[in-house]
C-alpha cells in the first residue's frame, strides 16, 4: 500500500522553529502535489501548506502566512515544512498527503488517493 511518512515533530518553545519531512514509502512524490494538514484535539483537520509537483507553486493557510515555508527536493523524494516563530496555536498532529493541483496551482484538500501518513506531534510549549 501507497503511504506518506512524516517525521520531524517535536516540543519547541513559541517562537521557535520546527523542520518537518515528508517522503514516500516505496514510491516517488514528484508525481502529487503535496500538502501538509494539522488537527489539534476537539478541532476539525485543517490544511496548513501545499506545493505542487514541480515544486513553483505553493499555498498557505492565513494562520501561518509568513511563518511557514514549504519546499521540496524531488531528487532526494522529499517535501519539507519549515515552521518559523511557532505559537501555543500551532500543537497539533501534523499530515502530509497528496492534495488537487491545477497547471499553476496547488490545492490544500486531500485528493481521492491522499495516502495519508500516520503524522508527526508538534506541541508547542512554554
Amino acid at each position: 500500500q501507497l503511504q506518506f511518512m512524516e517525521s520531524g515533530g517535536g516540543l519547541v518553545r513559541p517562537g521557535g522553529s520546527l523542520r518537518l519531512s515528508c517522503t514516500g514509502s516505496g514510491f516517488s512524490l514528484d508525481f502529487y502535489a503535496i500538502g501538509w494538514f494539522r488537527q489539534a484535539p476537539g478541532k476539525e483537520r485543517e490544511g496548513i501548506s501545499c506545493i505542487n509537483s514541480v515544486g513553483d507553486a505553493t499555498n498557505f493557510a492565513d494562520s501561518v502566512m509568513g511563518r511557514f515555508t514549504i519546499s521540496r527536493d524531488n531528487d532526494r523524494n522529499i517535501v519539507t515544512l519549515e515552521m518559523n516563530n511557532l505559537k501555543l496555536e500551532d500543537t497539533g498532529v501534523y499530515y502530509c498527503a497528496s492534495t488537487l493541483q491545477s497547471r499553476t496551482k496547488c490545492h490544500m484538500i486531500p485528493s481521492g488517493s491522499p495516502y495519508w501518513g500516520r503524522g508527526t506531534q508538534v506541541t508547542v510549549s512554554a
